[in-house]
């Protein structure tokens, strides 16, 4: 008798007695794999509920004992969290800052708490929670009790972020180095950059970002901004940022990777954000340039730039600015930047479009920055720890740089040169994508009325591809984050190319966000994509903490999950409804929800 080894090769046994023995001995270790086996497959179908839902696992089946009908649970009722925590935010909580170092900040970066520390409870609004005044009128004005901090409005007011009156923050659109207003900031801007008028500048990063001003103006000239800034204690400046519709994120610079591929944004921009560019062999400006598109701009205002005239507000010396603006230029220069443009406050960079600069810079083993050769991925932006090294794009890609990526809007539709990269990519793959998500959209309207109107502004995609559902809504007055799962193909370089915003994230983990910051959040079959990792309550609960009152989530799933979600969605005192998908087909199902409003018991409505 042959049997197969391991490696698919036959063996021949030379007699009888031979066999017995082993072949007693494979019996019992494949009777003790099939019990660990499926011991694996119960625990992880019963991951799904938690320890406070019990009975979870009742699946439906035939005579034959096997799984037939969809996922049962039994009802649970969530509690509501203490007032305190009325802006939870789990992986950027200050309360558990002391614990990590202050080195470089490495206490402002995602720090998720361990599994036994999670909160399964409902995070209240604050005390006279008001729904959001409506786009476009939000981008200057807020509700102060939705965001009820005046630490800003007391350190700036002489700068102008914002201002209270009333019941209300206005936001006049001043900044550190905008005291005319951000308007005349972006129109000397645009002086300098020729490209942001014509459609080559579509997407810009934010660092150090205020209360979102920046990003908020350029949204009616064409260019779609992210804005970010860290948790803060004081501040609460993305807080304040998604509160008036502008895309913005948590998350610093520090020791970690930006959650962005290389090669995404058509622009970053600093002004007066405090980084020290310099310091700790320029990583920081590193990062950047991974971020930042072949072509693109790196915009600069405040220190050390226009030092001969404001060194004397800086509480330092003409020479000490001199000598940092010479450093910022060397490395620049090494890292092949070229100084494009400068006018009093604002200086402009431009990242070389031409590998043949890092060739000829890195050449010499000794110079630094080195060209990284240690085996990284460039897009790898998950928990990946920064590199003291230039990222060069790769010279195959051409037209990765921005002359040759379309200008916008005509770059919304072409099928980007990086679908390539991904797996069953192509461009039919891609206007496919575009076709299907037409047709969702078109559905989803008609499910959800307020889809496409004032009513909702902030939307998120939890598990894109390509985009397509952003793109599908791109004549509409949203703005909408892509989320990539960190365990899924890396598509978020598509989403960028095509002059779209997002972010790289495990559905295990919070989101970088303050609660009740999105109107509308969607999910497609991300429950069925990741059953095997993420539990369903807690992918919920931080649902609903995102979601604002009387905001929408659209979950599309299988039909098996369908009607467990509905389920915990209950608990979180959501109102849903199930609906057929366009296609009406039996085995998935949208279900619509929306988030009923409510304010905690220990407080009182003002």
């Amino acid at each position: 008798m042959k049997l197969k080894d391991r490696d698919g090769k036959p063996s021949t046994h030379p007699d009888k007695t031979s066999r017995i023995v082993p072949m007693s001995v494979l019996l019992v270790v494949l009777c003790g794999l099939s019990f660990y086996l499926g011991g694996i497959f119960c625990s992880e179908k019963n991951r799904f509920v938690g320890s406070d839902v019990k009975d979870v696992s009742k699946l439906g089946s035939s005579s034959t004992g096997s799984v037939s009908g969809p996922l049962q649970i039994k009802s649970v009722v969530f509690p509501e969290c203490s007032a305190d925590d009325q802006d939870y935010t789990p992986c950027t909580d200050p309360k558990r800052w002391r614990k990590y170092s202050h080195h470089r900040l490495t206490f402002l970066e995602r720090h998720c708490p361990p599994v036994y520390e999670r909160k399964e409870c409902l995070v209240p609004p604050p005390n006279g929670y008001k729904p959001p005044v409506k786009w476009p009128k939000s981008r200057d004005e807020c509700w102060y009790r939705n965001v009820p901090y005046d630490w800003i409005n007391k350190q700036k007011s002489n700068q102008h972020w914002l201002r209270k009156e009333g019941e209300k923050f206005l936001f006049p659109g001043g900044g550190t180095m905008f005291p005319n207003g951000v308007s005349a900031y972006v129109d000397l801007m645009r002086d300098l950059i020729p490209e942001m008028q014509d459609g080559t500048i579509r997407t810009a990063i934010d660092t150090g970002c205020g209360v979102a001003s920046w990003g908020g103006d350029l949204l009616d000239r064409g260019i779609l901004t992210l804005s970010l800034a860290p948790r803060d204690n004081h501040e609460a400046q993305i807080q304040f940022a998604l509160e008036r519709g502008i895309p913005a994120i948590l998350g610093i610079i520090s020791t970690q990777r930006l959650p962005f591929p290389s090669n995404s944004f058509d622009m970053a921009h600093c002004s007066r954000c405090l980084i020290p560019w310099t310091e700790f062999g320029g990583i920081y400006l590193l990062e950047v340039h991974r971020v930042l598109r072949p072509g693109g701009f790196w915009v600069l205002s405040g220190p050390p730039v226009n030092y001969e005239h404001r060194w004397k507000g800086w509480n330092t010396t003409v020479e000490e600015q001199r000598t940092d603006y010479e450093k910022l230029q060397e490395l620049l220069t090494s890292m092949c930047f070229k100084l494009y443009n400068k006018k009093d406050d604002i200086a402009v960079w431009q990242k070389s479009s031409d590998n043949g600069c890092y060739d000829k810079q890195l050449k010499d083993p000794d110079v630094y920055p080195p060209k990284c050769d240690d085996g990284t991925e460039p897009d790898a932006a998950w928990y990946t720890p920064l590199r003291p090294c230039v990222v060069v794009p790769n010279p195959k890609l051409n037209k990765l740089g921005l002359k040759t990526v379309p200008k916008w809007p005509e770059r919304l539709h072409v099928a980007p040169e990086r679908i390539s990269d991904i797996h069953g990519g192509s461009a039919s793959s891609f206007k496919h994508d575009n076709g299907k998500w037409k047709v969702r959209a078109k559905h989803y309207k008609k499910l959800v009325p307020a889809l496409g109107t004032d009513k909702i502004r902030n939307v998120m995609d939890m598990n894109t591809v390509y985009g397509g559902f952003a793109a599908s809504l791109i004549d509409d007055p949203v703005w909408v984050m892509n989320v990539v799962s960190s365990y899924a193909p890396n598509t978020l370089p598509v989403v960028y190319d095509r002059g779209l915003i997002g972010t790289v994230h495990d559905w295990c983990e919070a989101f970088s966000t303050y609660p009740r910051t999105y109107d509308l959040l969607h999910v497609d079959g991300l429950f069925s994509s990741e059953s095997q990792r993420c539990d369903m309550k807690y992918v919920l609960l931080e649902m609903d903490r995102i979601l604002r009152p009387n905001g929408y989530a659209i979950i599309r799933e299988s039909s098996y999950f369908i009607d467990a979600v509905a389920t915990i969605a209950k608990g979180m005192r959501w109102s849903c409804r199930k609906e057929d998908t366009e296609y009406a087909v039996e085995k998935e199902k949208v279900l619509i929800c929306q988030k009923k409003p409510w304010y905690s018991s220990n407080q009182t409505l003002r």
